[in-house]
């Protein structure tokens, strides 16, 4: 059978590579399609997928509305050529309407409850839609929830081994505490009209992790002067390794928190919206979610996270994962599942 994955951000890809090396592995056909998302396509380099540009990522509400009649048009003429079985997404806008009115079987996961727009033209015209226990928003009759996260997909320790050597060449300093920091675009669909952090906090939280050690930053902005030499300078796909030999993330990006939280890294995430798994982590003591950003209240949040023993944050991981499933091979399954029924 044939399965298409729609890839419309960098973490989209991380979460269907290793359904997709199974199914493959079981004998299915797959192919991505794809929206062209900061490094989205980058990370298909080296990966033995090659990826069918569909779009590229535009901004604002007007830009975005453009892109969807797009992407959908292109999709709608990939899919009458490819004829897949089932499509797959996160958040499945694209997929959910072309899979209406070519008569595919649509499947998204999604894990952003404040979406409220996307989830709204969304939900209803998917076949299924898979969304994690923790999460907040409202669901259609066609969803079901599992025990667990995004990242488990692709950073369980069955998935995923870090690699000492890739990090340091990456970036990390393995003499002294290491620290990454994350500064996001807000150009998603589920960003409009929400900010993040100014430069002037931003450069104070980074001028005290430097007291502490050694910083690394992550930035889908172009990053003050003075802050340009800690941008990180590695691989596109080698930046989980980086993360697995920090001491602690500090950013606007759930993601990157999460993908921290369950690998054991305590994740601090500012912004003005939480995510229902932040919120989940923050009971296992592995992430913190602050909406008042304000120097004080995360300077404090980060001392807190610093003073807890290494040994107890890695007791706290252990937890997570022996109360999660495993998300690769639930996605496998929701999809097969899915092509047989169809």
């Amino acid at each position: 059978m044939k399965v298409l994955f729609d890839i419309n951000h960098p973490a989209h890809f991380h979460f269907f590579k290793k359904p997709a090396e199974i199914l493959i592995s079981e004998g299915h056909q797959v192919i991505f399609t794809a929206r062209e998302k900061e490094c989205a396509v980058d990370l298909f380099e080296g990966s033995g997928f090659i990826p069918h540009v569909l779009s590229s990522a535009s901004s604002g509400f007007f830009g975005l509305l453009t892109e969807l009649f797009v992407h959908n048009y292109y999709l709608w003429r990939f899919v009458r050529c490819y004829k897949p079985d089932v499509m797959v997404a996160i958040g499945g806008t694209f997929i959910a309407h072309v899979g209406l009115f070519s008569r595919v079987p649509s499947l998204a996961f999604y894990d952003t409850e404040h979406a409220i727009l996307q989830n709204a033209i969304t939900y209803p015209f998917l076949n299924l839609l898979c969304v994690p226990e923790c999460y907040q928003g409202w669901l259609p009759t066609n969803s079901e929830r599992y025990r667990g996260y995004h990242e488990l997909s692709y950073l369980a320790p069955n998935r995923f081994s870090p690699s000492r050597e890739v990090a340091v060449r990456s970036g990390v300093d393995l003499t002294q505490k290491n620290f990454i920091v994350r500064v996001v675009s807000w150009q998603s669909n589920h960003d409009l009209n929400d900010c993040g952090w100014n430069e002037i906090l931003l450069s104070a939280l980074v001028d005290k992790l430097q007291l502490m050690g050694n910083v690394i930053i992550s930035s889908e902005r172009e990053l003050p002067s003075p802050l340009a030499s800690l941008k990180y300078k590695g691989l596109v796909g080698d930046l989980h390794h980086v993360l697995a030999y920090c001491d602690l993330f500090v950013g606007e990006s759930a993601t990157m928190a999460s993908e921290c939280a369950v690998l054991g890294i305590p994740a601090l995430y500012v912004a003005n919206v939480g995510r229902g798994y932040i919120d989940d982590q923050q009971k296992y003591g592995l992430a913190q979610f602050i909406d008042r950003l304000n120097y004080e209240t995360i300077s404090s949040a980060i001392d807190a996270f610093l003073s807890i023993d290494r040994q107890e944050i890695l007791r706290r991981r252990m937890k997570l994962l022996g109360e999660s499933v495993d998300v690769a091979d639930y996605a496998v399954k929701k999809i097969t599942g899915l092509m047989k029924s169809g």
